[in-house]
């Protein structure tokens, strides 16, 4: 009998590790399940594409927050209204979304371009977009030496090819390149910078403006911009946005400092922009004659924020000449933002943030007219349908 019942348990506890075995295995399925659907819903988010950004402080989605440099935003009040940081400074130079940020939201993109000093943009995170721009940089490798370190144009381009690399590791070469090619956007906002703090700026620039013309100037610039571009395109990029150069002499710092009234905007660099502009929609033109596949869009940022100032209470602005953060004379344009600033209490009613920045509710309306606008603002298509081709 009591053999009998020892052969039973036996039996008994044979039964209990067979199911325990199976419940183990179902279990183990259910997890590589869930773990394709995880990958799944991974590469279904890289359906939305990816933004690589370039450019200075009106991209820098805090790339300088890295460097040893005079030109940071990593203190408070920037980044106040930011709320995927909680409203704490992320190294961005306005109260909130860069146009950048704004422009990867309306294009249903999951997550922004990480900077690309940041040390956790890395693996599988570089495919949701990389932001290369640094506060202070620009298409000339001398511009912005002022501040003592920043990333020029140059050096952002030489940081993509590193990004390229590891794009081709983590999705094998053929994969990477139709990425690049059919999924990505590249995002070019740079050059005024070039002028003001390089070409205009008092003593550092005044041999190279007795030197160089203006019209010689903007020749180097172009140049050298042909150059960072065609270099992009042969690392696969073809789908391009390139901004032009804003009204400068309407930015707050310039109407402070020339002591203007609210309507008067400094004539020089205006003039220069409006130079530099005309040479830049020549270059888009010459570039999709000559980058085979390549489809370069020209955003012409001057008229559209010339336009938010003009007429700023068409828009819901109360003032499009003073800054919200700043301190110095009328337009508080002379000492940029910082905790020691005075603040307005209604930020979405400022064009400007600080004395040289667009507040994230001037943004918002230019990454409209970007996404979604006309051939007044953005040719020869706005940025969605650059995305569909």
């Amino acid at each position: 009998m009591a053999l009998g019942h020892g052969k039973l348990a036996t039996q008994e506890l044979m039964k209990a590790m067979e199911f325990k075995f199976y419940y183990i295995l179902a279990l183990v399925v259910l997890v590589i399940n869930l773990s394709d659907y995880a990958i799944c819903q991974s590469d279904d988010d890289l359906g939305k594409g990816a933004s690589f950004i370039f450019g200075d402080s009106l991209v820098d989605a805090g790339n300088n927050n890295y460097l040893q440099t005079l030109s940071k935003a990593d203190i408070t009040p920037n980044g106040i209204d930011f709320k995927a940081s909680g409203g704490n400074p992320t190294g961005r130079y306005t109260n909130g979304r860069t146009i950048g940020d704004i422009i990867g939201e309306g294009l249903g993109q999951t997550h922004y371009a990480m900077p690309f000093l940041a040390p956790n943009t890395t693996g599988r995170n570089i495919l949701y977009g990389v932001n290369y721009a640094s506060g202070g940089g620009g298409i000339m490798n001398a511009t912005g030496r002022i501040f003592v370190n920043r990333l020029s144009m140059d050096i952002q381009v030489d940081y993509f090819n590193i990004t390229r690399k590891e794009i081709d590791k983590l999705l094998g070469p053929s994969k990477a390149k139709e990425y690049l090619t059919r999924k990505s956007i590249f995002s070019i906002t740079i050059g005024s910078n070039d002028f003001l703090n390089n070409y205009l700026l008092p003593v550092l620039s005044i041999g190279a403006r007795i030197s160089e013309t203006p019209d010689a100037f903007v020749d180097d610039m172009i140049n050298h911009l042909r150059g960072q571009l065609t270099r992009l395109y042969r690392l696969d990029a073809r789908k391009f946005i390139l901004g032009n150069v804003g009204p400068l002499g309407c930015i707050p710092y310039q109407k402070t400092i020339n002591q203007l009234s609210e309507n008067e905007c400094v004539e020089l660099p205006n003039k220069l922009a409006i130079q530099y502009n005309a040479r830049l929609k020549d270059l888009v033109h010459e570039l999709n004659e000559n980058l085979p596949g390549a489809t370069f869009v020209h955003a012409n940022v001057y008229d559209l924020v010339m336009e938010l100032i003009t007429n700023y209470g068409k828009y819901g602005f109360t003032t499009a000449s003073k800054a919200c953060c700043g301190n110095g004379g009328q337009f508080a344009g002379i000492i940029p933002c910082g905790p020691t600033s005075s603040m307005c209490s209604d930020r979405n009613k400022h064009v400007f943030w600080d004395p040289y920045h667009p507040s994230e509710a001037a943004n918002l309306i230019i990454a409209k007219q970007l996404l979604d606008g006309d051939t007044k603002y953005v040719t020869p298509m706005n940025l969605r349908e650059l995305r569909e081709l």
